[in-house]
């Protein structure tokens, strides 16, 4: 029974080790990769635009450009055009292809998956509801799905020796807690409510009343 215990603290502590690693995979990937997307939504955006007016609006459109920027010719408007559209466009599409060669939606999404399933796991660990050979089975079934994310230094680790306490749990504090024992022939006097008395030197007594 008590080493069915301390495995099954073992494997909460593991647990909890792996949904740290998680966690700190997720704070550091999940706002590059929004950043990454609002990114390209708006270098789309722009392409679309910088083609609108010349689509849309033709020679008119070119001369009024023209006009207002008091350019010599109109095919400078066209020109420009088409080369911010052509930047803008080279820019989404390269940012693009970089998010689905990482595959960081997806991995973004393994990793939330596998936050949840652990912390169900540990749930049903902690409160005796599953075994602990179960327990290993469903742990390596969950982190097999998330081989790209890395233990953290800084993660909660597996302890050695004796387990850490747990609530309700006594430990005893370390060596040198306890305040040392008088030394024998020294009387103290016993504290009085509300006042505060020194303490006699070693080997000096009050005088008997």
């Amino acid at each position: 029974m008590a080493d069915d215990d301390a495995l099954r603290q073992d494997l909460l502590w593991r647990i909890e080790a792996r949904r740290a690693s998680i966690q700190a995979y997720l704070r550091e990937h999940r706002p590059r990769t929004r950043r990454r997307a609002t990114i390209t939504i708006v270098l789309s955006s722009l392409a679309a635009l910088f083609t609108a007016g010349p689509a849309l609006g033709g020679e008119p459109f070119a001369e009024s450009v023209q006009e207002t920027l008091g350019l010599v010719s109109d095919s400078t408007v066209w020109r420009s055009l088409c080369l911010l559209a052509l930047l803008v466009s080279v820019g989404a599409a390269i940012l693009t292809n970089l998010g689905k060669a990482q595959d960081d939606v997806a991995r973004l999404s393994s990793a939330e998956a596998a936050n949840t399933e652990l912390e169900g796991l540990a749930g049903l660990m902690h409160f005796g509801h599953l075994s602990v050979a179960d327990g290993v089975k469903l742990y390596q079934q969950y982190i097999v799905k998330i081989p790209f994310v890395d233990d953290q230094p800084g993660a909660a680790s597996v302890p050695q020796g004796p387990s850490a306490p747990w609530q309700g749990q006594y430990l005893p504090p370390p060596p040198g807690q306890y305040a040392p024992p008088p030394i024998p022939g020294q009387y103290v006097t016993p504290p009085v409510p509300g006042r505060h008395e020194s303490r006699p030197a070693p080997g000096q007594y009050p005088p008997a009343p």
